[in-house]
């Protein structure tokens, strides 16, 4: 009976133990284990979310990337556009300034080529004075003959 009465004893300090952990020891481990899994859950949810903020922010950079490679590629092709629009409107200038200047030329050769046609009519009627008088012995009147030596003069 002994032995009963201890094991008895036993059991019921066992039970009394067993109800003081169940309602003082357990509610506090309990929390503290639900707060760590609440803390250990958020981690991970706040670990998930920075991943996709990172893939969000990776993607946005590689998007502006490319739209500034394109804008820079668009600038680039203008840029060129307009230069080779300058080297045609220069070009296009010159040839102008040239046939300009080719024509001034070429008017100023006519008018020297006239001018020295008018020249030689001159000296050409002079001359023509000149070997008349010699072949006819006598002196001629320009002016009573100037009629003949202008209509000989345009005739040359």
């Amino acid at each position: 009976m002994n032995l009963n009465l201890t094991l008895l004893g036993q059991a019921i300090s066992f039970a009394i133990f067993v109800w003081f952990c169940m309602k003082y020891v357990w509610p506090p481990v309990i929390a503290a284990l639900e707060e760590r899994s609440k803390k250990i859950a958020d981690g991970l949810e706040a670990a998930n979310r920075a991943s996709r903020d990172l893939e969000l922010a990776q993607e946005q950079a590689s998007q502006t990337l490319r739209v500034s490679k394109e804008n820079a590629a668009e600038i680039i092709e203008q840029a060129n556009k307009r230069a080779n629009q300058i080297i045609d409107e220069a070009n296009e200038q010159v040839i102008a300034d040239g046939k300009r200047l080719r024509e001034a030329a070429q008017a100023e050769i006519e008018q020297d080529v006239l001018r020295a046609k008018e020249a030689l009519r001159s000296q050409v009627s002079v001359l023509a004075f000149a070997g008349a008088e010699k072949i006819l012995g006598a002196t001629i009147d320009e002016k009573a003959h100037s009629e003949i030596v202008e209509k000989l003069a345009k005739e040359l």
